[in-house]
């Protein structure tokens, strides 16, 4: 299992941190991505760590140089810190992972989503 959390509500320029817990296996050896959905748009790919080979991909390109994934693995979680926020970056956020299949980024398939997590970037 996945479990997201961390969205809220915060102003432009401000930063959040989101968390991707995972339960049942280790984040160790696959992959995992953030996605979001913005009102009115289809869901895309923000960022993707893979245990097995330690690579790290940002998807989106307005995303690169504000958006950090990383990895805790005493907690098995993954984290997206979100800085220098803008309204455009307010979305659903999901995480989703290639468990059980070993993977690095991106994955063939995702297999197994957590329930989303609202960030609103809003004055």
């Amino acid at each position: 299992q996945l479990q997201a959390s961390g969205g809220g509500l915060v102003q432009p320029g401000g930063s959040l941190r989101l968390s991707c817990a995972a339960s049942g296996f280790s984040v160790d050896y696959y992959a995992i991505a953030w996605f979001r959905r913005a009102p009115g748009k289809q869901r895309e790919g923000v960022s993707c760590f893979s245990g097995s080979d330690s690579s790290t991909s940002y998807i989106v390109d307005s995303v690169k140089g504000r958006f950090t994934i990383s990895k805790d693995d005493a907690k098995n979680t993954v984290y997206l810190q979100m800085d220098s926020l803008k309204p455009e970056d307010t979305a659903v956020y999901y995480c989703a992972t290639s468990y059980p299949v070993l993977s690095s980024c991106p994955p063939p398939t995702y297999n197994y989503w957590g329930q989303g997590t609202q960030v609103t970037v809003s004055s």
